[in-house]
Parts: structure tokens; sequence; C-alpha cells
């Protein structure tokens, strides 16, 4: 009786171990995801600041066609990236794709609607404007890819 109560101690400690260590394995997973994205965001960053100033100050264009191209360009570029790299999904790309097309459906009249109002009716600098809607992306964007575009992602390799 007393060796088959330390037998079952013994292993629920062992599964409890073995699910710590899952756990603290997700997690540092998780975290190197984020660096990823983090990294590929900033250079899609560069590339649509970039662009943004080029357009900007060669053109004297509004503020809104300039954000609109560079952003474009920014999100081609980091949807690239990040699906190979940050989330390793050779799934579905046109499903990709489209999820992601959505967002930008709703993120671009935002974001050039709000950035357009704050730099050319209020005045704002447009620099700032820019880098303000590159951080609500940023933030926004990572959530809806880890959690909708890519959710699949971890539980297809198991």
């Amino acid at each position: 009786m007393k060796f088959s109560f330390t037998l079952a101690l013994l292993r629920a400690y062992t599964l409890s171990e073995r699910k710590s260590a899952a756990m603290k394995s997700q997690k540092a997973k998780e975290m190197f995801r984020l660096i990823k994205f983090t990294l590929f965001s900033a250079s899609a960053g560069l590339i649509e600041m970039g662009a943004f100033a080029l357009l900007n100050e060669l053109t004297g264009w509004s503020y809104w066609p300039c954000y609109l191209m560079a952003l474009v360009l920014s999100v081609l570029w980091n949807f690239t990236l990040n699906r190979k790299f940050t989330f390793k999904s050779a799934a579905n790309v046109p499903t990709a794709m489209l999820k992601v097309l959505c967002y930008y459906a709703v993120f671009t009249p935002l974001s050039t609607f709000l950035g357009n109002y704050l730099a050319e009716t209020l005045r704002w600098n447009e620099y700032i404007v820019t880098v303000l809607n590159m951080l609500l992306n940023f933030g926004t964007e990572f959530l809806y890819q880890r959690f909708f575009v890519f959710r699949d992602v971890d539980s297809a390799k198991k």
C-alpha cells in the first residue's frame, strides 16, 4: 500500500515536471517568435519610413497617398518574412494572404483617414503621425497574425 502511494506521488510529480517543462518551452518559443516578429517589423518599418520620406519630400503629395504607398510596400515585405520565418507556415498562402487582407481592409482606411486628419487638419508632423500608425499596426498585427492567421502553426507540427 505504501509503495503504490509513493509510486502514485512519483508519477504525479513526474507528470507535473513534464507539464512545467513543456510550459517553459512554449513560453520561450513564444518569446522568440515575438522577437523575430519585432525584428522583421522593424525592417518593414524602415522600408515604410524610407518610402514615406521619399514620397513626402520628393512629390509634394498630401499625407495620405505617401502613407498608403509606403504601407503597401511594408506589408508585402512584412507578411512574406513573418509567414516564412516567424510563424514558419507553409500552409495555404492564398488563405493566409486573404486573412491579412481582411485585417488591412479595416486598418488601412482607419489609419489613413486618421493620419490624414492629424497631419493635414490638425497640422501634426507627418513623421510623428506615421510612427504612431506604425506602432499601432505593430501591436494589433502581431496579435491578429499569431491568434488568427497563423493560429494552427504549432498544432500542425504536433
